[in-house]
Parts: structure tokens; C-alpha cells; sequence
């Protein structure tokens, strides 16, 4: 009993002494207001510029930094706060939160507001921040708002003494307006534009990217699909089937861009893992087999004529399978990142209106499906019923499958071995098609052309294995070692662009501070081996004589986040990146210049114009 009355004594002790204590340190502290003396100011058009004082002592952390436009205001559907461009931050070991970045002494900080220029003028901001004191005490989050117009009104009436500070802010301080990214500038259009205009839009940049690699391994599928209808297709179904596939392959990239731009995670990269795309892979060969004729794909006979008896009455199994096989492209077969997309996603993530930038992201997923939907429907109008025919095309989508295959496995296996894979496709097909047997008087004008296809198919096929004997890995050029082409250049990482390799943020804020003192600017490159504009971009794009000149005094470094490990993770995030290909620009003082990053696939000319502002940009 004794016992329990001095340990609760000392305890009570113990609390009082640390009571004492914290009132005698707080009472040294400054403060909120003095601690983190706050300012703004408003460049016209559309430049907020947010300024703080910070005492010395004293930190804000980076990423409590927050400018939006308040929700109770009528302006919130018409004005967007876009992310600020924030000057150099230094890194600490926060008790409270780790390893943060964090500002001290004072910092401008720039946030362009996106609307039309009334809604911006009668715009109501809110403002949240936080800091501590480096003798351990946190102050509570910092919360005000700022009335835009307020801050117009008091630029018009300020004296000659004021309008000079204001000119030093804007010009000193805070250097050039800022240039919004292409991202941006949609993720603006969302805010500023019609509601009906803006699905449109979106519908039109959906049908661009129809036209590109993303979309193109999904024609196969979805005439493979088509084509295993046999007898009983007719143009409904065909438009059925076809329209299941492209509505699935749509809702699936609004949830996952909805999810990805409220969580932070882009889906798509963790259905990038080997296995995943090895085993999406066999059931390809495996459908193709199919298609040979080999075997047939079906259930046990007394299963089949129970469904097939369903089947007569509703065609909703035969749906499923499209929609299920839609579901499946979107995720794994196509997980391309653009500019449309990122300004999407980055819309949701600022204004969290769902249902716009949903909206936006359904309406790009049809635009990017409706040529697909045409191909599809199409099918069951020309395609043969029954006869020779019939098999010759299904031999033909078989081909198709297992280009589709490789083109998976390409991701995940060595250049060399998908080339060796190519060429032995293109070696059976042209033995397939009758190349090397003889004919005779009764041999068609057609089976003569399919035979010299046939030969042009295993020529090919044999060059391409020359060259993977040859170690020269280029499916364009594969006898570029024996004419007297530099085999080692074409192994040179992005074949002429020297990238220096990158792994974790203090890798990057080692390269910059190195850049920094040198006075050079630096470009980050994010890649995947299973990014498919990455690669486009590695064989067009860097290795354009015109490119390659133009950062000669640019280091360029590269972030190689295939593995999309924890590492790779908590890069992407830092910079707010779903996934490649993305690339990053900084000035000479190690500075983002935001409004140069790029996403998605950039040709060259375009890229090298791209770079000449963001590398002169200082």
C-alpha cells in the first residue's frame, strides 16, 4: 500500500515538473503571427504570390503548404488553385514526422489561379500552413483565407512607395510568370470551360490517342473475341461484344484514374509485374493455339448444351467475357500515361470534383475506344461465316495473338530475346503461309501472293536472327554490325543520350547541388521497361542529333522505377507522378521548372523546341 502511495506521489511529481517546464519554453516562444509572418500579394492575371517571414529558430514544413479555393465559395466550380512553385527546400529529421522538407528565413512561393478572370477576381481562397520551433514545440496548423478582390483593391490604390514594392516582388523576387505544363493547362481547361465542351474535348484527345501504341495491341483482342463467335455472329452481336469491351475498357480507366488521383496510386503500374504479364501472356499463346486449331476451348459436353440452351435465350455470358477481357487491356495491356489523363487526374486531386474529372476520364476512355468499337462492329458486317475462309482469318488473329504476347513479354525480357521472338513469329508465318512449297497451274493468283508474303515473312524473320547472333539489338536495322555501325553506341544507354542513373531522392538532391554548383541545368527522365512511350521515346525522341545537341550542357538523369519498389514509390510521390514516362526540368539553382514538365510520348522536334526553353529558362 506504502508502496503505491509514493509511485503515485512521484508520478503526480513527474507531471507537474514537465507542466512547468513546457509553460517556461512556451512562454519563450513567438508567436504564430511573429513566428511565421505571412503576406500576400496578386500579379495580374492570374498569380498569386504567397510570402512568409519565418523567424529565425523557426521551420515550415513544405508539404503543409496548402492554397485552395474555399468550398463554401460559389467560385470553387470555375477557379482552380494549381500547385505552387516553391523555391530550394532543405531537408530535416523531423520528430514528429521523420525526414521532411522544410523552409527557413523567407520563402515566395507562386500559385497560379485558373479561371475565367471574374470568377479569379471574385475568388475566395483559403490558406493552411505549419511550422515549428527548433526546440522541439510544433505549433497547430495556420489557417486564413484571402478574398482576391481585397488584394486587387489594394494594388490600385497603393501609393508610388507600395506600387514599387509590389514591381520588386514581382520582378526580383519572383523572376518570370509562370508557365503552365500542358497538364496544366487541362487540368484548367476542366475549371474554366463548358461542362459539355469540356467531355467533348476529352472524347477528341481520346480519339488521338486511339492512333497510338497504347491502344493497338487491343484490335487483336477484341477481334479475336469477335471472331470466336463462329456461326452465330451477326453485326448486333458483333456491335454488342464491342461495345461491352469499350465501355469496361472505359469505366476501368475512371475508377483507376479517380482512385489514383485521390490516393496517390496509379493502379496500372502494379499490374506491370512479371508474373502478371507472363501469365496474361500464355493465356494469349494459349487463345492463339485456339485459333490454329489446334484444340478447341470448351466446357464438358453436358455443361455446354446447359449453357448453350441459356445461351439461345441471352447473350449475357458471351458480354461478361468482353467486358472482363476489356477490364484486363485497360489495366495490363495499356497503361499509357498523357497529358489529357494527368490533367485530368490533377483536377480530382485539387478540386475534388469527382464527378467532372470522372466524366472527363470516361469521356477520353471512349474517344480512345471508338475506333475500336467500328473495327469491331465491322467484323460481324465483312467477316466470313463458314469455309476456308473462316480459317484463314482465324489463323490470321491467331498471328496476332501472339504478337500480342511478345509485345507483353517485351516489357520484362532482354531486347535481344524479344528480338530472337519476333523473328521466329515472323519465320512460321511465312511458313505458314505456303512459303517453299511448289505449285502447280491450279494455284490462285491469291495463294501466289500469300506465298511471296510467306518468303518476305522468313527473310525478315532470318535477318532479325542474324542480328540477334550479331548482338545488335535494333528491329529496323538488325545488320547495322556488319555496315559499319558502332555496335557499342547502339548499347549506349537512350543510344547517344548519357544518363546518369538515379535511385532515391537523396541520389537526386546529391545530382542537383552538384549541378548547382557547376551552373547546370539538370533534365530527369522517369522510365520502365514496361512503359511503352518510354521506349518510343528512347528510339525516336533521344536519339535526334537536334535533341541530344541541345542538353549538351544539361545533365540528364534518369529514374529507373520498373521495380516500383518502395524506393521508386516514395520518388514518384514526391514529385506527385502516377507513373511514366515523365520528365522533369531544373534551373541552375536546382529549382523545378515546373511548367516544363512533360508526360506521356513527345516526338523530337517537338521535344527538342520543348528543351531550348527549359534549359534557357534560368
Amino acid at each position: 500500500m506504502l508502496k503505491n502511495i509514493i509511485q503515485s506521489s512521484l508520478f503526480l511529481c513527474l507531471i507537474f515538473v514537465t507542466h512547468i517546464t513546457l509553460a517556461v519554453n512556451e512562454a519563450d516562444l513567438l508567436p504564430a503571427n511573429k513566428a511565421f509572418k505571412f503576406s500576400t500579394s496578386f500579379k495580374a492575371p492570374n498569380i498569386l504570390i504567397a510570402q512568409w517571414d519565418i523567424a529565425d529558430g523557426y521551420y515550415l514544413y513544405k508539404k503543409r503548404i496548402k492554397i485552395s479555393a474555399d468550398k463554401t465559395s460559389s467560385s470553387l466550380s470555375a477557379v482552380t488553385v494549381a500547385a505552387g512553385v516553391f523555391p530550394a527546400s532543405t531537408r530535416l529529421t523531423d520528430a514528429s514526422y521523420g525526414d521532411v522538407e522544410v523552409f527557413r528565413n523567407k520563402i515566395t512561393v507562386q500559385f497560379p489561379l485558373t479561371g475565367k478572370p471574374s470568377d479569379i477576381e471574385h475568388a475566395l481562397l483559403k490558406v493552411r500552413y505549419q511550422g515549428c520551433a527548433d526546440v522541439g514545440v510544433c505549433y497547430t496548423p495556420i489557417k486564413s483565407h484571402i478574398a482576391i478582390k481585397d488584394l486587387l483593391s489594394e494594388l490600385g490604390q497603393v501609393s508610388d512607395e507600395k506600387e514599387l514594392e509590389v514591381k520588386n516582388i514581382n520582378s526580383s523576387s519572383v523572376k518570370p510568370a509562370i508557365l503552365l505544363s500542358e497538364q496544366d493547362t487541362i487540368a484548367a481547361s476542366l475549371s474554366a470551360d463548358n461542362y459539355f465542351l469540356t467531355l467533348l474535348s476529352f472524347f477528341g484527345f481520346g480519339l488521338l490517342l486511339a492512333f497510338t501504341p497504347c491502344v493497338f495491341p487491343m484490335i487483336p483482342i477484341l477481334s479475336g473475341i469477335i471472331i470466336g463467335q463462329g456461326k452465330v455472329l451477326s453485326t448486333r452481336r458483333a456491335f454488342s461484344l464491342s461495345l461491352t469491351y469499350v465501355l469496361a475498357m472505359a469505366l476501368t480507366y475512371t475508377v483507376v484514374g479517380i482512385l489514383a488521383a485521390l490516393f496517390g496510386t496509379n493502379l496500372q503500374i502494379w499490374f506491370q509485374n512479371p508474373w502478371i504479364l507472363s501469365s496474361f501472356a500464355a493465356v494469349f499463346v494459349l487463345l492463339s493455339l485456339s485459333m490454329f486449331g489446334f484444340y478447341e476451348l470448351q466446357m464438358p459436353a453436358s455443361i455446354q448444351e446447359k449453357l448453350n440452351n441459356i445461351s439461345n435465350k441471352q447473350e449475357s455470358g458471351k458480354l461478361a467475357s468482353a467486358g472482363i477481357m476489356g477490364i484486363l487491356s485497360a489495366l495490363i495491356v495499356g497503361p499509357c500515361v498523357t497529358a489529357p489523363l494527368i490533367g485530368a487526374l490533377i483536377y480530382i486531386g485539387q478540386t475534388g470534383n469527382v464527378l467532372l474529372g470522372g466524366s472527363a476520364l470516361f469521356a477520353l476512355g471512349l474517344g480512345m475506344g471508338a475506333p475500336l468499337l467500328v473495327i469491331g462492329t465491322s467484323a460481324g458486317k465483312i467477316m466470313p461465316k463458314a469455309g476456308a475462309w473462316m480459317v484463314a482469318v482465324k489463323s490470321a488473329f491467331g498471328v496476332m495473338m501472339i504478337a500480342v504476347a511478345i509485345w507483353l513479354l517485351a516489357r520484362i525480357l532482354p531486347p535481344l530475346v524479344t528480338q530472337f521472338l519476333w523473328a521466329l513469329l515472323l519465320i512460321f508465318s511465312g511458313i505458314y503461309l505456303g512459303a517453299g512449297l511448289q505449285h502447280s497451274k491450279e494455284t490462285s493468283p491469291w495463294q501466289l501472293f500469300w506465298k511471296s508474303c510467306g518468303f518476305v515473312f522468313i527473310l525478315v524473320g532470318s535477318l532479325l536472327i542474324i542480328g540477334v547472333a550479331s548482338g545488335t539489338n535494333n528491329l529496323l536495322a538488325p545488320l547495322k554490325a556488319f555496315t559499319g555501325g558502332s555496335n557499342v553506341a547502339q548499347n549506349v544507354s537512350h543510344k547517344g543520350i548519357n544518363f546518369t542513373t538515379i535511385k532515391s531522392l537523396d541520389d537526386l538532391d546529391i545530382a542537383l547541388a552538384t549541378a548547382s554548383q557547376n551552373n547546370q541545368t539538370v533534365m530527369l527522365d522517369f522510365y520502365a521497361d514496361w512503359c511503352i512511350a518510354c521506349i518510343e521515346m528512347e528510339e525516336t525522341t533521344f536519339t535526334d542529333s537536334k535533341v541530344k545537341k541541345a542538353l549538351n550542357n544539361t545533365i540528364t538523369l534518369q529514374a529507373d522505377v520498373t521495380e516500383n519498389d518502395e524506393i521508386d514509390a516514395a520518388l514518384l510521390a514526391h514529385f506527385n507522378i502516377l507513373g511514366p514516362p515523365a520528365i522533369l526540368f531544373f534551373n541552375d539553382k536546382g529549382e523545378e521548372q515546373k511548367g516544363y514538365r512533360t508526360v506521356g510520348y513527345t516526338a523530337a522536334d517537338k521535344f527538342y523546341a520543348h528543351v531550348l526553353k527549359a534549359v534557357n529558362n534560368n
